[in-house]
């Protein structure tokens, strides 16, 4: 592919997750164009239904959390990582649930969403253990626990208007509850 086909694709992948993000994933397609700075057409290129345009964005978004977790992994406070990811995930969560259950309703999944799901559920994973190693995070907390909880989250804030600053104190309740010894 082309370069400049290789940038318009990444465009109308962040104005995807970013009009989704605020108008639901039954927004226009005409509004992703706009945003991204493409023509219609461009669009429908690279992605010719909006199950493609849908399913990839999510792809984009998993391969994003991936990315940025194992950059926040390498750095010298484990636990802290564990709490970014954990609150990336719950702060993002609305809009992946909304793909997500857009797919769903659309006869599921394909290989390639499930493929970035795990490498995202390996980052997490391999965060967890090292924030555990610290003996600063509960051993009884695991992976499931961790997407239990954000997907709760996602739930509520999909369901119910959530002030920002609600969601935000919430999620930082979230992430204290994986600590050892408990916050203060």
């Amino acid at each position: 592919m082309r370069a400049d086909a290789v940038a318009n694709r990444r465009r109308v992948l962040a104005a995807a997750r970013e009009v989704f993000a605020e108008q639901g994933v039954e927004a226009s397609t005409e509004e992703i164009a706009r945003r991204a700075g493409v023509g219609a057409g461009t669009v429908f290129r690279h992605f010719p239904t909006k199950r493609d345009l849908v399913e990839h964005a999510l792809v984009a978004h998993f391969d994003d959390l991936a990315e940025s977790a194992r950059a926040a992994a390498g750095g010298d406070d484990p636990v802290a990582a564990l709490g970014g990811l954990v609150t990336e995930m719950a702060e993002q969560a609305p809009t992946k649930l909304a793909m997500a259950g857009h797919l769903l309703d659309d006869g599921g999944f394909g290989e390639v969403v499930g493929e970035a799901s795990a490498r995202v559920r390996a980052v997490v994973a391999e965060i967890l253990e090292r924030a555990r190693a610290t003996g600063r995070v509960r051993d009884d907390v695991g992976v499931d626990e961790i997407y239990f909880l954000v997907r709760g989250v996602a739930q509520a804030q999909a369901f119910l208007p959530v002030d920002p600053e609600v969601r935000h104190r919430a999620v930082r309740v979230l992430v204290d509850g994986l600590r050892w010894p408990p916050a203060p």
